[in-house]
């Protein structure tokens, strides 16, 4: 009896090295991990590739850990692993905040940092974190290794910088100095995709990033150098709106998205000020 699945094929490869090499030499084989955005697309019938490659078991992408001035976060790191990471409570709890707002359990214990950067949906959860937070992220291919800055990686709607052959690695985080600050809207309390999503820091120079505002996650350069600047909250808010694109769709209106951004720009400026923890 045929399937969905049955014309799907899946290679195992031995090593990241071996990843790579097969990532090199094959054309059209897709990377997969934890599976919660693939079997989506497969349920929808909106899967076009054929061919996958499993990168589940490759152990050393699940490393987090410092690495000299940075926190390295393998792209295999789920969203479990980061909430229990005392590295990442430590340096980064705004990711752990985002983190316990994606999806259930089920979803926590399977799905990654990395398959959240690579399927680049301007809701993501976690990306907002990673556009305040100033991350890079590592690609890698047979090659070599190179850098890109978070704020670079997307060209458009779910389109990176990314070539064919290569992979995510994972992402660096420098020191984040200043207090942070996340929140998520949505439908529900928990397992709703946002309406809108903003992470935060204060500190001398606010960073401030957005998703579900724009086909892309976004920072709001000129809303930071208001509030660098000494504006008001209410300017910065009124500068902020004029500053993103939000759409009208089925989850929510251009209009709504618009302001509930003005009210958690408002809410971060002043649960920051209070000094208490916000994340």
């Amino acid at each position: 009896m045929r399937t969905a699945i049955s014309r799907l094929s899946l290679v195992e490869p031995r090593s990241l090295r071996h990843a790579l090499r097969l990532m090199r030499d094959e054309a059209g084989l897709v990377p997969l991990a934890g599976c919660t955005d693939l079997y989506v697309a497969l349920n929808d019938g909106a899967l076009r590739a054929t061919r996958f490659l499993n990168l589940w078991p490759i152990e050393e992408l699940r490393v987090i850990e410092p690495r000299g001035p940075v926190l390295f976060i393998g792209a295999l790191a789920t969203y479990s692993s980061l909430i229990r990471s005392a590295d990442v409570r430590r340096r980064l709890p705004m990711l752990v905040s985002a983190a316990r707002e994606v999806g259930g359990r089920q979803v926590q214990n399977r799905g990654t940092l990395g398959g959240n950067i690579a399927n680049g949906s301007p809701a993501g959860d976690t990306l907002p974190v990673l556009a305040a937070a100033e991350a890079t992220v590592v690609l890698g291919s047979a090659t070599g290794t190179r850098r890109v800055p978070f704020t670079a990686f997307y060209k458009g709607y779910r389109t990176t910088v990314m070539r064919a052959d290569e992979l995510i690695l994972g992402i660096e985080v420098p020191e984040v100095e200043g207090r942070q600050w996340f929140c998520k809207v949505g439908t529900r309390g928990a397992q709703a995709i946002s309406k809108v999503v903003m992470a935060a820091v204060r500190a001398p120079h606010p960073r401030v990033a957005l998703g579900s505002v724009a086909p892309t996650v976004v920072r709001v350069p000129k809303t930071e150098a208001a509030l660098t600047g000494g504006a008001s909250v209410d300017e910065a808010r009124t500068i902020l709106m004029s500053e993103i694109a939000p759409i009208d769709d089925i989850r929510s209106t251009a209009a709504y998205r618009r302001h509930v951004a003005g009210v958690l720009l408002g809410r971060f400026w002043e649960q920051t000020a209070a000094g208490r923890p916000v994340y």
